[in-house]
């Protein structure tokens, strides 16, 4: 639901790149663009960025 603080796989630090990565893709710019400038080179956190769905919008409903 959240995006974690570091890849699950490699230990990285990645929390910090989500809001930069959701605003360029909301934008219209390349998904591997935009993980690339993030700096973020190895696949296990760019699988946390690209399967990552949003769902906390819909959970709020519940609290």
């Amino acid at each position: 639901m959240i995006i974690p603080v570091r890849c699950m796989t490699c230990g990285k630090v990645i929390g910090q790149e989500w809001e930069t990565f959701r605003e360029k893709i909301k934008k219209g710019e390349n998904p591997k663009k935009a993980l690339d400038e993030a700096g973020l080179e190895r696949y296990c956190c760019r699988a946390v960025f690209i399967g990552h769905k949003d769902l906390i919008q819909g959970m709020n409903r519940f609290i």
